[in-house]
């Protein structure tokens, strides 16, 4: 028989029945025929917050390999979420369900016109329903999303937690909650009445184009370095950024952020490595790696930033360099860092990497692909990818090594 809980009380699942792995996770309710009603369940680590977009399980992102959301008309659900608790990963603490009201604020609906709102648990492998939430004792009002319930671990046991919180601002506001970074649509200005044709004016002369620099504007831009004299040269990256710093306020620090620059390599035969200001490892430009950085600018102040070089005409060592910077001190604001890559190349044009795309919850950014091309020249691919840390981005691009932390 099914355990029927109150708000705030919580329940142990797994150490009830022995085993229990595959679960059902049902929500049901009632409401106007005009509300559409969204489930979302948001995939959280120990600090209460997503580790990144994709640990929002919704109608448009409904599946991992531990959870399924689907729609459900079974057993008087709406919405349900399938999961297999032994495969949820170790960094996953808590799994909140809820439940929002589609444009909830601009249609002037909220949860006190829904009624029956409830969600259970049932064991999937025996049909056996293990505990159900009401929360028709719960007085909303102007509310437009819910938090449900959550699963959570405790010592190894999953347990359930009856929770029943009411938000304003829908999805938006749990998103933002659960550190989930939401960008609104743009409103359309009304179209204007259609007028005549004008008279074309005199066509103007076409500018003449930048030879001198090619900015590389979207994930996955690529172009190859020139090569002039049958060698490459030196070819000089260099990472500048405006630091601005905090002006008074009781609680504000005047602290500036120190962006690093650093790159991962990798030899043709077979040798990976790593060079960055971090653990001293600024490697050299006349033997092995053949890559160099010149110094750590720990301010921002320093006009010519920070600069990586590579040894052009020692193109035949390279297999492929991953240039990435990252945030070693201070506030991940790289949205204020105004953050720019150029890369030069005598008798070449600069090609600049623009850092104007921002994940201020990640400390680390992946700026640029080098790879050699037939050992003749190499290649510059835009990617401006954020990631935790050295780890999450060495697996990203498949590099294979072992770390551990340093300092400078």
């Amino acid at each position: 028989m099914a355990i029927t809980v109150v708000k705030g009380q919580r329940t142990d699942l797994t150490k009830l029945v022995k085993g229990l792995s595959q679960v059902t996770i049902g929500i049901g309710w009632q409401g106007p025929d005009e509300f559409e009603l969204d489930t979302s369940a948001f995939l959280l680590g120990s600090n209460g917050k997503v580790s990144k977009d994709e640990d929002l399980i919704f109608y448009n992102n409904p599946s991992t390999a531990f959870i399924t959301y689907r729609d459900s008309q079974s057993q008087g659900d709406q919405k349900q979420f399938n999961m297999n608790l032994s495969l949820i990963p170790s960094s996953i603490e808590k799994i909140a369900f809820s439940l929002t009201i589609y444009d909830g604020e601009k249609r002037g609906q909220s949860f006190h016109a829904v009624r029956s709102l409830y969600i259970r648990v049932q064991n999937e492998q025996t049909g056996e329903e293990l505990l159900r939430f009401h929360l028709e004792n719960t007085s909303f009002t102007s509310e437009t999303a819910v938090v449900i319930g959550e699963l959570y671990r405790h010592n190894g046991e999953w347990k359930f937690n009856a929770i029943g919180s009411g938000f304003s601002d829908g999805l938006q506001a749990l998103c933002s909650n659960f550190g989930i970074d939401v960008k609104e649509e743009p409103t359309l200005a009304p179209q204007p009445e259609p007028q005549p044709k004008p008279i074309p004016p005199e066509p103007k002369p076409t500018p003449a184009i930048n030879l001198n620099k090619i900015v590389l504007e979207k994930r996955g831009d690529k172009i190859n370095l020139q090569k002039k004299s049958g060698k490459l040269g030196e070819i000089l990256v260099n990472l500048n950024w405006n630091q601005r710093q905090n002006t008074g306020g009781f609680f504000r620090r005047d602290t500036g952020i120190d962006l690093d620059l650093a790159c991962l390599y990798e030899l043709k035969d077979g040798r990976k490595g790593l060079i960055q200001a971090l653990g001293n490892s600024f490697g050299s430009l006349t033997r092995l790696p053949y890559i160099s950085l010149d110094g750590d600018d720990r301010t921002g102040a320093v006009k010519s930033g920070e600069n990586l070089r590579i040894n052009g005409n020692q193109i035949k060592e390279f297999k492929r360099l991953l240039v990435f910077t990252f945030i070693y001190e201070g506030i991940t604001k790289w949205s204020e860092a105004d953050g720019v890559v150029t890369i030069k190349q005598d008798g070449g044009p600069d090609i600049i990497v623009n850092l104007n795309e921002h994940d201020n919850r990640k400390a680390m950014c992946a700026i640029a692909m080098i790879q050699n091309v037939n050992d003749e020249t190499l290649s510059i691919e835009r990617l401006v990818q954020y990631y935790q840390g050295h780890v999450e981005l060495d697996r990203a691009y498949d590099w294979g090594l072992s770390w551990k932390r340093g300092s400078k």
